[in-house]
């Protein structure tokens, strides 16, 4: 792609419908002029999604002692952190969190399980508080187990769970350099049938692990070929204790020019800020401008978010709507 002429000349065949090619994403990679694929990324993200903004929040319901080895993740009982760990938390203490998360304006309530996949007692556990959940809020009920079976999808769709979140992380090529207990496959598996079950799906990734602009370009368009709309940013803040703790922080105008490419490569999609984000810091504002529309508010599983409401006066501010 040569110069901004090109540029604009791809912003408006996206804006009339057309979907760019990987080569094309590659291209908008080069590109010098960060200001304007940014302001491009900002105008599609306008025609297809206007100023709303989507937020979810999330529990962690079950902690630590993970037995998979992803190199960014404080729970993995292969490295020493201070993760906190505890098995299932109560009923009561969920619904507190729910309705307080509801109050402040959330639209999406999540539990989170650690672990490669949820046992099925845990599960049949879990999915009495989702039912509960249902019939004390209005919150759409979301849910991040691990991996999953078909029929463990079946009876979280029956529990009236909407959507279930399972993250790719990165490219199927590098994804084995930061995780060697699991495979791609399997994830891609995990999705495939949560997605047979009739669940929508959320899935991301986090930046800052040592990839390339190529992985998370990667990445992408394997979310968008098995048909995702939410996908959750996530930005690695490293964990002391694992084998990223040392890893150099990812710049922020890399960070915003790949949020930037993804509003490109999936026009009509959630862009959902996630985890890590504070690293932006006084740039975060920036991002709302650059092609997000969606928020992980609250605090995250292992470290600490903005409050919700510091989240949504930021947002208004920016002009959009919550």
């Amino acid at each position: 792609m040569k110069g901004n002429v090109s540029l604009k000349q791809l912003a408006i065949k996206v804006l009339e419908g057309y979907e760019i090619q990987y080569e094309e994403a590659i291209a908008l990679s080069m590109i010098e002029d960060i200001d304007a694929l940014l302001g491009w990324a900002n105008t599609i993200r306008e025609k297809y999604n206007g100023k709303k903004v989507d937020l979810c929040s999330i529990m962690n319901a079950k902690s630590g002692k993970c037995t998979e080895d992803c190199k960014f993740c404080a729970q993995s009982a292969h490295y020493k952190t201070d993760a906190p760990v505890f098995s299932l938390i109560n009923e009561d203490e969920i619904l507190k969190r729910a309705k307080e998360n509801e109050a402040n304006g959330v639209h999406r309530f999540s539990l989170v399980t650690s672990g490669k996949r949820i046992r099925d007692k845990d599960l049949d556990q879990i999915l009495n508080t989702y039912k509960t959940l249902k019939e004390k809020t209005r919150l759409e009920l979301c849910a991040s187990f691990g991996l999953l079976t078909y029929q463990q999808a079946l009876k979280i769709k029956k529990a009236g769970i909407l959507t279930y979140h399972h993250n790719l992380e990165t490219s199927k090529n590098y994804f084995q350099k930061i995780c060697t207990t699991h495979t791609y496959e399997d994830r891609i598996n995990t999705i495939k049938n949560a997605l047979k079950a009739g669940l929508d799906v959320c899935c991301g990734g986090i930046f800052g692990i040592g990839e390339l602009m190529e992985d998370r370009i990667q990445m992408v368009f394997e979310i968008k070929k098995l048909g995702i709309q939410s996908i959750p940013i996530n930005i690695l803040m490293p964990i002391n204790g694992t084998p990223l703790e040392k890893q150099p922080p990812l710049d922020t105008m890399e960070i915003l020019k790949t949020i930037g490419i993804i509003r490109f490569i999936m026009p009509s999609g959630v862009i959902r800020y996630g985890g890590g984000r504070k690293i932006l810091q006084e740039h975060q504002k920036t991002g709302w401008h650059s092609g997000v529309n969606g928020a992980l508010v609250g605090n995250y599983l292992t470290t600490i978010g903005n409050t919700i409401a510091e989240d949504i006066k930021m947002i208004k501010e920016q002009g959009l709507e919550v």
